[in-house]
């Protein structure tokens, strides 16, 4: 029998961003994930990000297995920098305006106060179209990476960079922030009230598994971008005085500015040789890496949420994380996970050893109390959160949908039954089969908004540049010998 209320028209949302995969950060993923969300309950996505190399335009683009239309924007590598490009101003806004017309979105997302985000908030205001703003950043993190601010003028840069993020922000009808904890730190240094702490959300059936934690092979885990704010060299110094757990090993996986530095602090601390860095890995490998590990490490001191340890979680993993920013909203001290002081080496070994020494009993009482704190963050909840967003249905959402009031009790006031966390470990992994195994990459070129295919890509990649490039330059080699035979021939 059908509904007597009809189903809410699709919207169509632009999402603007200053990353997106393949870059590797917190920031881009969930972009990923919204988009590829979004666009499989049948509203049309459109992303504008920037180029990932010196091929730019419109593409379709698998993302999280979804076809998804991104529009690349020319860009250039910030130097220092292993994802950060630059856009140039000149002419973006009237390229905007002509993408944005052409669209006609109802709503316009932006994920930063940068280039994108920049020009985006005014094309949105001036065109009349709903404005959301998610913010990822902490300005700190950019001065840091900024070559033509001396030490000296570091803390007036980021005031001033604050006060950019407030002003480019604010002209959102909505602001929302991945936790409690990042809205306050953004109406703390901007003064921007009534800011919506919406969890990014995560998809937890990839990381499913019937395996618990074990020490077996005592490993500890840190995934993420290998730059300062991360502190791993904390983790690196903690570990290297493990002297009860000689056979235990640390893998880190990404990469980053600092990765060449890690690399050597390793050696200096002398261990050098059960210090692996396994570099930026697929989306495909994610879930083997935090299956290999007893116990996942985030020693950052500035984490708006961080999906990563977020992935651990899911993955059933206990979580060592430095009581610091958003952090302590995942691990509860004792509970899923322990938390340390941030920078306190000493502090950070005591738990490292107090974990390798767990049976596998107790590793897997933590982690069925990560998998138990997790499910406030199933990505449905964030795109039912967003959708009112768009459709300005303020009136039935939440200030905070980050975590639900039960889900923020100490765990082991809740009744949770040993089973029952069993089986939903082992229901997720089924639900895994459901999943689409269609690789990332890009798909075809695209004339225009909605146009007709002008280019397909059969190995799906995002670094079409080179595989495009060559083959002009041996098209051309091709004919200018094919030439060259007739001339010769005519003669």
């Amino acid at each position: 029998m059908p509904s007597r209320y009809p189903a809410p028209k699709p919207l169509v949302v632009v999402i603007g961003c200053d990353t997106f995969p393949p870059d590797i950060n917190g920031a881009a993923r969930f972009a990923e994930r919204l988009a590829a969300g979004l666009q499989g309950r049948n509203h049309e996505v459109h992303v504008i990000a920037p180029s990932t190399n010196k091929r730019y335009g419109v593409y379709r683009e698998v993302h999280a297995g979804v076809p998804i239309v991104v529009h690349r924007l020319k860009s250039y590598r910030v130097p220092r920098h292993k994802f950060l490009r630059f856009i140039s101003p000149l002419g973006l806004r009237g390229r905007l305006v002509k993408l944005i017309k052409n669209i006609a979105p109802d709503v316009v997302h932006i994920q930063s106060h940068l280039m994108v985000g920049r020009f985006l908030s005014n094309v949105a205001r001036e065109l009349d179209i709903r404005l959301v703003a998610t913010n990822h950043t902490m300005p700190e993190n950019l001065v840091r990476y900024s070559m033509l601010i001396p030490k000296l003028f570091e803390r007036l840069a980021m005031r001033m960079a604050w006060a950019d993020t407030g002003n480019i922000v604010s002209r959102a009808a909505v602001v929302t922030t991945p936790t409690r904890k990042a809205a306050e730190i953004l109406n703390r240094a901007t003064g921007i009230a009534g800011i919506y702490a919406i969890s990014c959300g995560i998809d937890s059936r990839p990381f499913a598994s019937a395996k618990a934690a074990s020490n077996e092979k005592p490993r500890a885990l840190f995934l993420g971008r290998l730059d300062y704010e991360k502190h791993v060299h904390i983790l690196i110094e903690a570990f290297s005085k493990l002297d009860s757990s000689p056979d235990a090993i640390l893998e880190i996986v990404g990469d980053g500015s600092e990765r060449e530095s890690l690399e050597s602090w390793a050696d200096e601390c002398g261990v050098g040789d059960r210090v692996v860095f396994s570099g930026s890995i697929p989306d495909s490998e994610l879930s083997a890496a935090y299956a290999r590990a007893s116990v996942f490490v985030m020693p950052s001191i500035a984490e708006l949420q961080s999906i990563a340890t977020m992935e651990a979680m899911a993955s059933a993993r206990p979580v060592i994380a430095a009581n610091a920013a958003a952090l302590p909203h995942l691990v509860h001290d004792g509970e899923n996970g322990f938390l340390f002081e941030p920078d306190n080496v000493e502090q950070l070994t005591g738990l490292l050893k107090r974990v390798f020494a767990m049976n596998d009993a107790e590793l897997q009482t933590l982690g069925d109390k990560s998998l138990h704190l997790i499910q406030s963050h199933d990505i449905n909840r964030t795109l039912d959160a967003f959708e009112k967003i768009y459709r300005n249905q303020m009136a039935d959402l939440s200030d905070t949908v980050d975590n639900e009031p039960d889900y923020l009790l100490a765990t082991s006031s809740i009744a949770i039954v040993k089973s029952s966390a069993s089986s939903a470990r082992i229901a997720a992994a089924a639900a895994k089969g459901n999943l689409s195994n269609l690789r990332s990459g890009v798909v075809e070129r695209l004339n225009g908004v909605r146009g007709e295919t002008l280019e397909k890509f059969d190995d799906l990649k995002f670094e079409v540049t080179r595989r495009t490039s060559v083959a002009t330059r041996r098209l051309a080699k091709s004919i200018a010998r094919a030439l060259n035979r007739f001339r010769n021939r005519d003669e």
